[in-house]
């Protein structure tokens, strides 16, 4: 396992990764970000998973008495960087997202297909076939960013983004898809909607998501879309 180790500013470090996007290089992150929270120091506020990468955020009024308090910080991420070489990654959950695609819950499906030469039925199939895993959380909250997009639907974000995208909104953005967790502007192909609520402050944890998941999409009809909202 590679890492370098980035101060930035003053009170954060960041754990850089091979930089790739695979499952091997997600599996190295969650492993060391399971080691660093199962045995977090005082100083340390928060860790933030990313594709290949971890900051670490932490407390420099705690560490004053330290000759260097990034040398603390580098340290002990060091030692949880060798840990992790015998820990096993976190247990892959399966979740299940049921999507309306096309009409007017994916205003975008026809231009993808049309993009590729194919019909909003064959973009739904291979957008469904996909072997999902979601490799972080971000831009809004709660917001999946999902790899294992099928390389041939693989579609640029739009030229003039929304204003306004619908929470549930399943978008494709080059070879990623996601999943709109609140409203936001926005400027990837959306091709359906999920019932599904990815954020939700009533319930703990508040996201449906988490990195290293592994996801699977499933065509429902606009009738079983408006029964699942009621």
């Amino acid at each position: 396992m590679k890492v370098s180790y980035y101060p930035l500013g003053d009170q954060a470090v960041l754990l850089e990764f091979e930089q790739e996007v695979s499952p091997e290089i997600l599996s190295d992150v969650q492993c060391v970000y399971q080691e660093i929270k199962s045995d977090a120091p005082e100083w340390l506020i928060e860790a933030v998973p990313a594709y290949a990468s971890i900051t670490v955020h932490y407390d420099l009024k705690q560490l004053l008495d330290a000759e260097s308090a990034e040398a603390v910080v580098i340290g002990f991420l060091k030692e949880k960087v060798a840990a992790s070489k015998n820990s096993d990654p976190p247990e892959q959950r399966v979740v299940r997202i049921p999507v309306c695609y096309g009409g007017e819950y994916g205003p975008d499906l026809k231009e993808v297909a049309d993009c590729h030469q194919l019909t909003p039925d064959e973009v739904v199939k291979r957008h469904t076939d996909g072997d999902y895993t979601v490799y972080m959380l971000g831009f809004a909250p709660g917001f999946p960013y999902i790899g294992g997009l099928d390389a041939s639907i693989a579609t640029p974000r739009k030229k003039n983004p929304r204003s306004a995208i619908p929470a549930g909104s399943v978008g494709i953005a080059g070879q990623q898809t996601g999943v709109y967790s609140i409203e936001t502007p926005g400027g990837w192909q959306i091709i359906g909607r999920t019932p599904e609520k990815l954020f939700d402050m009533t319930k703990n944890p508040s996201f449906l998501l988490r990195a290293g998941d592994k996801i699977e999409f499933y065509p429902i009809t606009e009738k079983e879309y408006e029964e699942w909202q009621e």
